[in-house]
């Protein structure tokens, strides 16, 4: 952050007038969005609308859900409430922590998941297919699914939610990831049937065959992890680095997939931004990519045949 940064930071005498003059919720959500502007926050871990931040930031402070009725606004906080959202809110704006982490709280799928430092805040528009349940993709309920670099464990979490009959294995290279991922699967009561695995891509799955290989791997490049914002440097740098061109990882689970994917199984990746050097790297591979209606974009499927098909080419490029 820059000296120039400073200065618009919040100090102690603007919260103590803020806590000394601000009453209703509806006070501090409208305090909160103009700190936000004021001070350049960047947003992106949920949401791009500084109104849905600073309302998830108070109301959540208060234990009360974001979408409450909205003639609770006009109710007033006791003086400890303030002191709290006050102090919520300046750690958001000084220290540059995303609001996940502040709340140790974030929703994927409509699902609640603990999250803090040790694993990326779940973003993943992987969120929508699951929800469609993979279609057109999948005809049939997967017996067995394998998440790749499962961070939080919320994309297995959510899957097993999705598929009640469906066994899912969760693999991480992070035992810190992995015991994030362990809180959820407890939470969410799915220990029976969501497997939590130590494994750098594959390693330690052999012999194992999914009809479902779906990853959100590192894929941020080197270009951009040098142009990251404050905020997304508090994640950490092993759930975002591949290499120069983003695809490092990638790039593995590509060269590897067709090993663990059963006749008729389907590949599902994300790579974001780095969608344009994929292709570039493989232009003769029928990518499909999804379109989302909720937002996001960068995810490619792969059939099983396409993944045996094309699997020397991905071997050649590891």
């Amino acid at each position: 952050m820059t000296e120039s940064d400073s200065d618009v930071l919040l100090d102690d005498a603007l919260l103590a007038e803020a806590g000394a003059t601000l009453v209703t919720i509806r006070d501090f959500i409208r305090f909160a969005v103009t700190c936000f502007r004021e001070n350049d926050i960047h947003l992106g871990h949920g949401t791009d609308d500084p109104f849905a931040e600073a309302t998830a930031l108070v109301m959540q402070t208060l234990a009360l859900e974001w979408s409450a009725d909205e003639e609770i606004l006009d109710a007033k906080l006791l003086p400890s409430e303030r002191a709290a959202v006050l102090d919520l809110l300046r750690r958001r704006v000084n220290d540059r922590i995303p609001l996940a982490y502040l709340l140790n709280l974030a929703y994927f799928n409509g699902l609640p998941f603990y999250v803090d430092e040790r694993v990326l805040v779940p973003r993943s528009p992987i969120a929508e297919l699951i929800a469609d349940r993979f279609l057109p993709w999948l005809a049939d309920e997967p017996q067995r699914v394998l998440d790749l670099c499962t961070g939080s464990g919320c994309i297995a979490i959510a899957i097993a939610k999705e598929f009640p009959d469906t066994l899912v294995d969760a693999t991480d290279i992070s035992m810190d990831a992995l015991s994030v991922a362990a809180v959820n699967v407890e939470h969410h009561e799915v220990e029976d049937r969501v497997g939590l695995i130590e494994s750098d891509v594959f390693s330690k799955l052999p012999g194992q065959r999914y009809d479902l290989i779906v990853s959100n791997p590192p894929y941020v490049d080197a270009e951009d992890m040098a142009d990251l914002p404050a905020e997304f440097l508090r994640e950490p740098e092993l759930g975002l680095a591949s290499g120069r061109d983003g695809l490092d990882i990638t790039r593995r689970i590509l060269a590897e997939a067709a090993d663990y994917l059963t006749e008729n199984g389907v590949l599902v990746v994300e790579v974001g931004n780095s969608q344009w050097a994929l292709e570039q790297s493989f232009p003769d591979v029928p990518f499909v990519w999804v379109e989302f209606e909720r937002g996001g974009q960068g995810v490619f499927v792969l059939t099983a045949a396409q993944c045996r098909e094309f699997q020397s080419l991905f071997e050649a490029a590891v």
